[in-house]
């Protein structure tokens, strides 16, 4: 079992940004939405909000769209950014745990035969989380609510917030410049 972060990882950048970026495009009102976002990043830099409320206001916009209906297409063009190491590594029994929307990551996992995701937890119609932000130890309790004593031969991350989770396996690769160098 191999344990794999997704944006920045397997996906070149941040696929809830480029998605973000995509519906803007074909829905240009969601603009309007952005000084509430912007706030939000703004209260979260100075510690007066988390992670998770922080991201729930950014997810508003899905409150004007139909984001599930825009996935297909979204993944489509955006099925390029699915770095080439990990399609050569890839295996059946990969773990998949991200901060990104679980129904939005759900649809590429599927195409790329990644049967387990652990991902936040985001209503498509609201933007609303039931849970916290997939991130840091919380990746960890995730994945021990799954695998109570697994431990991963390897894990695939691009940040220090992803070293809590790296724990969880014998060797760590940490992203760089596209390509996996292991660390430990």
């Amino acid at each position: 079992m191999n344990i794999f972060d997704f944006d920045g990882t397997i996906h070149r950048g941040d696929s809830s940004v480029a998605f973000y970026l995509y519906c803007l495009r074909r829905r240009p009102y969601i603009v309007l939405l952005l000084p509430v976002q912007a706030a939000s990043a703004l209260l979260h830099v100075l510690g007066m909000i988390d992670v998770t409320a922080m991201k729930q206001a950014f997810y508003l916009y899905f409150r004007l769209i139909d984001a599930e209906a825009l996935l297909p297409a979204f993944w489509d063009q955006d099925r390029k950014n699915i770095q080439d190491w990990y399609l050569r590594v890839h295996s059946d029994d990969d773990v998949l745990i991200s901060a990104s929307p679980e129904f939005m990551l759900a649809p590429i996992c599927r195409e790329l035969g990644i049967r387990t995701l652990i991902a936040s937890r985001v209503d498509p119609r609201t933007g609303r989380y039931s849970g916290k932000n997939c991130s840091g130890d919380e990746k960890v309790g995730r994945f021990r609510e799954i695998y109570p004593d697994a431990v991963a031969e390897n894990s695939y991350y691009d940040r220090d917030s992803d070293l809590p989770v790296s724990s969880l396996a014998v060797h760590g690769f940490r992203i760089k410049n596209g390509e996996p160098v292991q660390e430990f």
